[in-house]
């Protein structure tokens, strides 16, 4: 069985950690992995910049990108002493480090990093607000390679996926996330594959109804729920069916380019971080 041996947990320092803290953790307690925790304290990028040239002016400059780097650092600090302290509670293997960076270097930096590990934990993005945060999870999605967790505000207390969601359309992202998921799937208790249009988008030979076959074939059995919605329907569509299911978890495909290069995910994906209720697996 694939395993996760460790995680790394990317923990805000411009909105409250106690979720992704909480869910982290409990995470590298079920698996037996090992947790790495970061913490970015944010540079403003015009402390970077001298506009008039001149010693006194290159002086007053590094004097203020100094003291913004110190409240950076103070800032990470304090995230990351939450997660210590949960941490060290849990008795789990666990590392922690601080990033005081320009808010496009340290996103990038965790980009790279996530790419090492078998998870990536991050907080749901905060669609009242434009914050560095948000970019940088976003940025992670992205750039990990590999499975991104994201945990919504509202999750408190032990992360449990014993009733998991798998969303599927037969696309290669929807199969990566699939397979990326296998740790969560193999220790469910139930599964429920969810399809949405399928005539209008899977193909043939990946349809919703091959894939619970070669699921059965693995040892997995899963309930094939098949829907249909208008487009601005589906992300409302998938979060009712979860509470009507009582999932814990859902797994799905993220749409999307690199920010340098659009900058926008696809209308589900950006609507699923924007409101998702339950912890949700995404690959990219």
């Amino acid at each position: 069985m694939i395993d996760i041996n460790d995680i790394l947990v990317y923990i805000p320092t411009e909105q409250p950690p106690q979720p992704v803290v909480d869910a982290a953790v409990s995470l590298a307690a079920r698996f037996d992995a090992h947790l790495d925790a970061i913490a970015v304290g944010y540079i403003p990028p015009g402390s970077a910049y001298v506009v008039d040239g001149g010693a006194g002016a290159a002086v007053a400059a590094s004097e203020i990108f100094e003291m913004e780097r110190q409240r950076a650092a103070q800032r990470s600090a304090a995230a990351l002493a939450i997660f210590e302290t949960e941490a060290r509670n849990a008795n789990i293997s666990h590392a922690s480090r601080s990033v005081e960076d320009l808010p496009g270097e340290a996103a990038s930096a965790l980009g790279a990093a996530a790419r090492l590990y078998g998870l990536t934990v991050v907080l749901q993005t905060d669609a009242t607000r434009d914050s560095y945060d948000n970019r940088t999870a976003t940025e992670i999605l992205l750039q990990a390679g590999g499975p991104v967790l994201f945990v919504p505000h509202i999750f408190r207390g032990t992360f449990r996926a014993n009733r998991i969601g798998i969303c599927w359309d037969g696309s290669r992202l929807a199969a990566r996330a699939f397979k990326d998921a296998r740790p969560f799937l193999s220790q469910a208790e139930a599964l429920v594959t969810i399809s949405i249009n399928e005539a209008q988008v899977a193909p043939t030979e990946a349809s919703a109804r091959k894939l619970t076959e070669h699921m059965a074939r693995a040892g997995l059995t899963t309930t094939l729920l098949e829907l249909t919605a208008e487009h601005s329907e589906i992300q409302p569509s998938i979060l009712s069916l979860a509470a009507d299911e009582s999932l814990d978890m859902l797994v799905m495909g993220a749409y999307g380019h690199s920010r340098l290069r659009e900058g926008i995910f696809g209308g589900v994906t950006r609507e699923m971080l924007r409101t998702m209720t339950i912890p949700t697996l995404l690959s990219h």
